[in-house]
């Protein structure tokens, strides 16, 4: 989705928020083509958010203020603290927003005035943003995924480790079944961190 001012809705300003796990720089574009001002930077936390919103609000007379910031490791968070607080806002991606050759250079400063600037003018992209269920839905297809990997990796890993060793599973016999850890746990090592290494492997893969 481009972001434009199709609705024709004229914004008292254009707040470009460059947000990391600590802090945030602000900039603000008021409507027009002035140059966009860097307001500094405040604490990446609730109150400090809500206490920015307030002096901007006194400070455009309550006029609808249009905010942006890209999304990264931060989540969706201050999109939501934006919103409930009436707010307008949008994450846009990082990979879609136009820099000259110029603006290369990233510093915290600048990329919250670039974003002020094309949040203006409409020429920065958004993501779409999850509601609550679907960013929870989200994280527990995501968690159980990143499981299944490192399961499935560790199953080689430990396949790769007892056939090192001598042993092997007949061909042909399914693995991971119970008979399977069975046979797992049967197995006898000479030298005793080796059968602490397996061990390992089953306490972590075992399926009781």
């Amino acid at each position: 989705t481009v972001l434009a001012v199709e609705d024709k809705i004229e914004y008292g300003a254009y707040v470009g928020l460059d947000v990391h796990k600590d802090t945030i720089a602000i900039a603000v574009a008021e409507s027009g083509r002035g140059e966009p001002l860097y307001e500094g930077e405040i604490a990446n936390n609730p109150y400090k958010v809500f206490k920015l919103v307030e002096r901007l609000y006194k400070r455009y007379g309550g006029q609808v203020l249009l905010w942006c910031y890209e999304a990264g490791p931060c989540g969706y968070v201050l999109y939501h603290q934006l919103m409930e607080l009436g707010e307008e806002c949008h994450v846009v991606a990082p990979s879609k927003t136009p820099r000259k050759p110029g603006d290369r250079i990233k510093t915290d400063r600048r990329d919250a005035l670039i974003l002020a600037r094309q949040l203006r003018s409409g020429d920065l992209t958004a993501v779409w943003v999850p509601d609550s269920d679907q960013e929870a839905m989200r994280d527990l297809t995501r968690t159980r995924d990143d499981f299944k990997a490192q399961e499935h990796k560790a199953r080689q890993q430990l396949n790769a480790f007892v056939l090192r060793h001598g042993y092997h599973w007949p061909s042909g016999k399914k693995r991971w079944t119970q008979t399977h850890y069975n046979w797992l746990e049967s197995l006898k090592f000479e030298h005793e961190w080796l059968q602490i290494v397996l061990q390992e492997y089953i306490h972590c893969y075992s399926p009781h």
